[in-house]
């Protein structure tokens, strides 16, 4: 992290950057990591050495001994799969339980909001916005409803008994209505409430440890989860997360303020990708997409969905440097081009007449774009064994110092592989 002692990692794009493996890295340096939004939905994949972790709510710096790891306010707890992930860490020799903290102020994602997930996803029909189903809207939308259970809530078991049952029968009322499955109140209640008693020594006020670190001269890394483009205010709306993944989202999402944030760092893919429905203008159809999915393992690390791939597109990234003030890029995945002949770059959006170079807020309009490609030519070598800068082939660098310039953003980072000696540094954190 260099001389910055509160960065945020963001990633740029429509998600599954390589996130994890950028703050993996990172945290090494880093003395408290928080994750400040998002849910169970997240999946942070990590190699160390021969092992593989996929992390989905515990922040990737778990992985390195002695890091303090904190969940924000600005995530939605699922309890059932965070126990599961903490013990999965544990019985792989990770002393995880001993270092992370989770705020009073963050949301339970419940069964119910599983369910309901599910339920509206499928009373969408053909307009599907395509959610994992893990519960995340509907929990993010009973916190903005105020009639949200916070993990403080499970300090007090008779409160929180009547709360849990109260939104459980509330919940079971929508549920019949969509001719779902109910559920059981006092089965929920009483499951919640036998995980509550591990919950509550791990309870902390985030945004007072990561302040009192900052005063002590320590480091802070905060990790957002999904991409800019998933943004529920700056993204594809309504293709979207419930939550604000951009780097304003890092102080509200965890209790600090935004002049406590000195960099922000954001990740992208040499190439571009997103999960579900919505518009992703640089896609490339047919066999060519196919390899390049195939190429990069494209396959989502929670889901296992196959994602939808196109190349890199400026636009898109011009956009999320500009509303998250990126200082930073670090460009993951770049090894995958290794075997293309040619590689694009989408410039800018033809719509009609018009030729636009600012990502549009008009869904509609985003749908009738068609790419403006400026083609640069493939190195046709691998780069899995670069190190350095000056190491990667002449083209490879080109199309480097290309990216910066279209996107007016520095490349502090090169990604060439998926270990962590295979990110090469090029400047900045």
């Amino acid at each position: 992290m260099n001389g910055y002692r509160c960065l945020v990692v963001v990633g740029a794009q429509w998600g599954d950057e390589g996130k994890g493996k950028i703050v993996d890295m990172l945290a090494d340096e880093a003395d408290v990591v928080a994750r400040y939004q998002g849910g169970a939905n997240a999946g942070h994949t990590v190699h160390v050495g021969d092992e593989e972790f996929i992390l989905h709510q515990i922040p990737s710096g778990i992985l390195h001994p002695g890091k303090r790891c904190l969940l924000g306010n600005g995530v939605v707890l699922d309890l059932e799969k965070f126990f599961a992930e903490l013990d999965g860490l544990i019985a792989r020799g990770i002393d995880a339980e001993a270092r992370v903290g989770v705020s009073g102020r963050a949301h339970l994602l419940l069964e119910y909001h599983k369910r309901l997930d599910l339920a509206n996803e499928q009373a969408r029909g053909a307009g599907k916005i395509g959610t994992t189903g893990k519960g995340i809207g509907p929990a993010y939308e009973d916190k903005i409803a105020r009639r949200g259970i916070r993990v403080a809530d499970l300090r007090r078991p008779e409160r929180a008994r009547i709360l849990l049952r109260e939104a459980t029968m509330r919940a079971n009322e929508r549920l019949l209505a969509a001719g779902a499955e109910p559920l059981d109140p006092e089965r929920l209640v009483d499951e919640t409430l036998a995980r509550s008693e591990r919950l509550i020594p791990l309870i902390t006020d985030v945004g007072r440890e990561v302040t009192h670190a900052l005063g002590r001269g320590e480091r802070v890394l905060l990790e957002g989860a999904q991409g800019s483009l998933l943004d529920v205010d700056h993204g594809t709306y309504p293709f979207v997360t419930s939550s604000n993944t951009t780097a304003g989202g890092a102080a509200t999402g965890t209790g600090i303020g935004p002049t406590a944030i000195d960099a922000v760092l954001g990740v992208v893919k040499a190439y571009t990708t997103r999960v579900g429905s919505g518009p992703l203008p640089s896609e490339i159809p047919g066999e060519l997409g196919e390899r390049l999915r195939d190429l990069g393992g494209e396959y989502g690390a929670t889901t296992g969905r196959p994602r939808r791939c196109g190349w890199f597109d400026a636009v898109v990234v011009r956009y999320a440097a500009r509303v998250n003030g990126l200082t930073g890029l670090a460009l993951t995945k770049l090894d995958v081009l290794d075997s293309f002949d040619e590689i694009r770059i989408a410039t800018a959006y033809r719509v009609g007449d018009d030729e636009l170079e600012e990502f549009p807020d008009d869904l509609a309009l985003l749908e009738e774009a068609v790419p403006v490609y400026e083609t640069l030519p493939g190195w046709k070598t691998s780069t899995a064994g670069a190190r350095s800068i000056d190491e990667l082939p002449a083209a490879a660098r080109d199309y480097i110092r290309r990216v910066e310039e279209l996107t007016g953003v520095p490349a502090w980072y090169v990604g060439v592989g998926t270990e962590r000696e295979q990110i090469i540094r090029v400047g900045g954190a």
